[in-house]
């Protein structure tokens, strides 16, 4: 008999599977959807849809049905590798606190483009708003609306916020992503009361407990209201975009994008920058400043994986 399901979290060879009627189950994934280290890398991620056979009391997962979008960065490490972090997105929730830790304009920036290169719709949803300045939290809210971004101003200790991004998330499937110490767990059971019991941490057929802060993981408080978490992050790398491109990631570059007095401008000293030009009115200057240092970071990359491909060809010869 085969079914269908979601994949709600992938272990090292294993997945959690979340049938139509809501009720979880363990499976195995057929060794040829299995990678050389006997891992499912990027074959399978939590919000892939597959299909599974049963054998006795296992669940063999046969193959993925295809993805609607990914969302993907790149892995640690200091060779250019794909990490898929979840499938089928509706949107990409990007966490950021106000204080403790403050906000970082490089880490949200790296995640909202990542997510406009993709072409999956991204909100910021700004923390511990009790934490900081009125003042700050206005500014960063209207920095980012300002760019073209849904916002929510959120306190999971006075509930603010909380409501809206709750009717934001019903009907779609979100993908919460955020450093680490922002409060997004917080955050997440505070939109979902008892969220950990929902999402299975007891493992359905040992009764064991799971670690669910190690791996992503999707919940369904409601049909058609779908949350994956995500582990907090120290850094975010970006996938498949170009230190050529990157300006097209940014929504609020984009009605300048053209306009500059040369066709090449890197937006940096040259004369006649519409984007440059822009700063402090349409783009906001720490929008500007973390595109710089963005930008800069890609440049690096590029010339690192140049010189590593040239220096394995000298040895192959």
């Amino acid at each position: 008999m085969e079914l269908i399901a979601d994949v709600v979290r992938v272990d090292f060879g294993g997945c959690v599977l979340m049938r139509d009627d809501g009720t979880l189950a363990d499976a195995s994934a057929r060794g040829k959807l299995m990678g050389p280290r006997k891992s499912l890398g990027n074959t399978i991620v939590v919000g892939d849809r597959v299909r599974c056979v049963l054998e006795g009391e296992r669940i063999l997962i046969e193959g993925v049905e295809p993805r609607v979008n990914a969302f993907s960065r790149r892995a640690a490490g200091n060779h250019p590798v794909e990490q898929v972090v979840a499938a089928n997105l509706d949107q990409v929730v990007c966490v950021a606190s106000v204080a403790e830790p403050e906000f970082k304009a490089g880490f949200a920036d790296r995640v909202l483009s990542q997510a406009q290169h993709l072409g999956i719709p991204a909100v910021l949803a700004l923390t511990k708003i009790e934490l900081g300045p009125a003042s700050e939290a206005t500014a960063l809210l209207g920095d980012y609306r300002r760019a073209g971004f849904a916002v929510y101003a959120m306190s999971a200790h006075t509930g603010a916020g909380i409501d809206a991004m709750r009717e934001a998330g019903r009907g779609r499937r979100s993908l919460f992503v955020g450093h680490s110490g922002v409060g997004k767990s917080t955050l997440l059971n505070a939109l979902v009361p008892g969220l950990e019991l929902l999402a299975g941490v007891v493992n359905p057929k040992t009764q064991k407990g799971r670690h669910t802060t190690t791996a992503a993981w999707l919940v369904r408080p409601e049909p058609g209201f779908d949350l994956i978490d995500t582990p907090g992050m120290r850094a975010f790398g970006l996938w498949g975009v170009e230190s050529s491109n990157i300006d097209r990631t940014y929504p609020d570059f984009r009605p300048h994008l053209g306009h500059c007095k040369f066709a090449d401008c890197r937006h940096l000293a040259e004369p006649g920058c519409a984007v440059r030009a822009a700063v402090g009115h349409d783009v906001a200057a720490r929008r500007f400043e973390s595109f710089l240092k963005l930008r800069e970071e890609l440049e690096r990359e590029e010339a690192h994986e140049v010189e590593r491909v040239r220096a394995n060809t000298r040895y192959r010869r």
